[in-house]
């Protein structure tokens, strides 16, 4: 029998070396403060090594400010030294709430491969100016929602334009991602012949 799993919200934003650090603050704060409650909003946060000590300060300082607690991995707290300790289990925790796991990663390869160990296959995103960073995360990152540029909180039916949202699936088949009525039919063909036959 045919399943929709609407599993864990363990959603991923990754901050690319080439991103625009302005975009990937705003992003950041939408993703993890909107709503923290719900299975699309961020629940870790993936920096370039390259960028995190200009990156992490500020957005942590916003972070902070706005109620979160954050929980980094050992780079993350030599930039941010407030970050509690971030532990294995936090890497695989829907927080659902003001929470947020933050780890340095040396490569995008690193980051989407974090990702496939750890995500939920919901909804996950870069920011990057990079083309090819860009193309290869749509590519490669096996989630029902893939955003470049773009906060993973736009993972939703009603903002699909499906209408009233009836779950979000995480299967490959028969429905992915936001689900509508649609999802929720199946169809039959209908033939009105005159005689026709096969040869």
């Amino acid at each position: 029998m045919p399943l929709l799993p609407h599993f864990d919200g363990i959603c991923h934003t990754y901050v690319d070396r080439a991103a625009d650090l302005k975009m990937a603050e705003e992003i950041c704060i939408n993703a993890k403060c909107s709503r923290p409650s719900v299975c699309n909003s961020m629940e870790n946060l993936l920096v370039h090594r390259e960028i995190a000590q200009k990156f992490l300060p500020a957005l942590a300082a916003q972070m902070t400010a706005s109620g979160v607690e954050l929980r980094g991995d050992e780079a993350a707290r030599k930039i941010v030294p407030s970050m509690r300790a971030a532990t294995a289990a936090d890497w695989d925790e829907e927080y659902l709430d003001m929470i947020l796991a933050v780890k340095i990663v040396d490569s995008f390869d690193d980051a989407t491969a974090f990702i496939a160990r750890h995500g939920s296959h919901l909804a996950d995103a870069i920011v990057t100016g990079d083309a090819d960073a860009a193309t290869r995360f749509e590519r490669e990152v096996d989630s029902a929602t893939v955003y470049v540029n773009a906060s993973t909180r736009f993972t939703d039916g009603f903002e699909f334009g499906f209408g009233a949202e009836t779950g979000i699936s995480t299967n490959r088949l028969h429905a992915r991602g936001p689900m509508g009525l649609n999802e929720l039919t199946t169809y039959k063909y209908v033939l009105r012949g005159t005689g026709q036959v096969r040869t």
